[in-house]
């Protein structure tokens, strides 16, 4: 490991060789700090919504309006009583049309990319929220899963459909 900032800091979950900026769906998933229940309740299959559960949609709804520039399609997402998933993808935009032999995923600023998109949306929500509740606090990282074809992308959006349907089969339930 490495050390960042004196302390120690784990391998990246990112793909090595892949800009964040490109062109691509993406299946994304972020969790509330020790995995708290802030957004709401599963009852009978179906989310009902907290006040910070609806924070969270206004603010993911809100991420497609104030970045015109980047050419953003909201794919289907679901917001669970302590995560969220959500399919975005990014279009060609003036941002990412270097070719993709060209970048390396490094560490420094992000802008214009998807680290950018999750990191505002997480600042919209925890701002807002914590008119709600003081204590509201998001994971530090998020994990993403860049969508490589149809089959994939279908198969990730019936997961977020479906997923509180299962909610006492999630990974993410306690």
């Amino acid at each position: 490991m490495d050390k960042f900032q004196n302390k120690y800091r784990g391998k990246s979950t990112r793909l090595r060789n892949w800009d964040y900026s490109w062109a691509a769906a993406y299946f994304v998933t972020i969790c509330t700090k020790h995995r708290i229940h802030y957004f709401g309740e599963i009852k009978n299959g179906r989310m009902e919504l907290s006040e910070i559960g609806n924070i969270v949609e206004n603010e993911w709804l809100k991420t497609f309006e104030i970045r015109l520039d980047m050419n953003l399609q909201m794919g289907e997402f679901t917001i669970m009583p302590n995560h969220f998933h959500a399919i975005i993808t990014i279009g060609k935009n003036k941002y990412n049309i270097k070719s993709h032999t060209q970048s390396t995923n490094t560490f420094g600023p992000q802008s214009k990319n998807l680290a950018s998109i999750i990191r505002g949306f997480k600042i919209g929500v925890t701002k807002n929220a914590r008119q709600f509740n003081p204590d509201f606090a998001w994971q530090p990282l998020f994990y993403d899963h860049i969508i490589q074809n149809d089959k994939s992308y279908q198969r990730i959006t019936n997961y977020i459909i479906n997923n509180p349907k299962y909610w006492q089969e999630d990974k993410f339930y306690e």
